[in-house]
């Protein structure tokens, strides 16, 4: 393979001023790096970047974890990331966790092993130690889609109680009264903030109740399996609505009340979160509870960037993104 030291000789310059064109181009006259350039297609030349990041002892990229890569979501969320870290030439590296812990310290051990200048992640659990030794060792933390207690890292998330409140509100505004919540599992911080909110809209609201039918992940699975479930109660005892943790779990349930042969939002309504796109197409549009997935991740990008053009500040940012219900055919809108 060819070498610094070949496009040097083929271009007539000296192999410090072959590194000054690849890194610092500012620095080498427009017809100098003509003449590298044109070396390096006729070598074939391609830059040895796992050598320079050893030298360096960082790793330009960036480590990405997510819950589900299979949700829509955060998708959109990588997206905003990526669309950020193009601009700065950086790659992304994406990791799905999957919503199993294993998977995510296996990911974490990854990215420090390769030396990434940042990482960021929405947790499974409490990973919060994981992330300072991570930090210590020079890599650059923020959290997505979960605000932290611990006021030690920049993150971005959505008003989860906001979006909880206004679902469930917009349920009890259509007549509901007996509200199932579906998702899962419980320690998930989103889970559990969503469900906490629907739950004191529930309480405010005088002659209403709700039911939490846990899952084990957020899938569209999931949420034909607790409709299963609902379905199994007398009927006196079944809710007229349910408010999903995600459009995942919600689509899966529309499609098992369709197949059970009830009428949706007539028999049952339904609410979902995250406004996916597969929300406005399925066959019964779905109301939801809209996330700026894009936004999130582009913010997410630049608060990354900033802590890691500064890693000695001790300044932490902590910016939370307002939802908006969306109301469509599953709830009667």
């Amino acid at each position: 393979m060819a070498q610094v030291r070949d496009v040097a000789a083929r271009a007539g310059v000296s192999p410090a001023t072959v590194s000054n064109a690849l890194n610092h181009p500012s620095k080498v006259s427009p017809e100098t790096l003509t003449r590298i350039q044109a070396a390096i297609d006729e070598l074939g030349y391609v830059r040895n970047d796992a050598a320079r990041q050893l030298r360096a002892g960082t790793n330009r990229a960036i480590g990405m974890i997510v819950l589900d890569v299979a949700n829509p979501f955060f998708t959109d969320v990588a997206r905003g990331v990526e669309d950020v870290l193009l601009d700065q030439q950086r790659p992304l590296i994406l990791g799905n966790s999957a919503q199993q812990p294993s998977r995510e310290t296996n990911y974490l051990d990854l990215f420090e092993q390769q030396r990434m200048d940042g990482v960021l992640i929405t947790p499974v659990g409490d990973v919060l130690d994981r992330l300072r030794r991570l930090r210590d060792r020079g890599t650059s933390v923020v959290l997505v889609d979960r605000m932290t207690r611990v006021k030690e890292f920049s993150s971005v998330a959505l008003d989860d109680k906001m979006g909880g409140r206004i679902a469930v509100q917009h349920l009890l505004d259509t007549g509901r009264r007996r509200i199932a919540f579906v998702g899962g599992p419980a320690s998930l911080a989103q889970v559990k903030s969503r469900l906490s909110a629907a739950r004191r809209a529930v309480e405010q609201h005088g002659g209403a109740e709700l039911t939490f039918v846990e899952t084990e992940t957020m899938n569209a699975g999931a949420g034909r399996t607790a409709v299963e479930q609902l379905l199994a109660l007398p009927r006196a005892q079944r809710p007229d609505a349910v408010f999903a943790a995600n459009d995942l779990v919600a689509l899966g349930a529309l499609q098992a009340l369709t197949l059970a042969g009830l009428s949706v939002p007539d028999d049952i309504a339904i609410i979902g979160y995250d406004d996916i796109d597969f929300a406005a197409s399925a066959a019964i549009p779905l109301s939801s509870v809209r996330q700026p997935a894009h936004e999130m991740g582009s913010v997410a990008a630049t608060t990354l960037l900033g802590v890691i053009a500064d890693p000695g500040s001790s300044t932490v940012q902590h910016v939370t993104l307002k939802p908006q219900l969306v109301v469509r055919r599953s709830t009667g809108g």
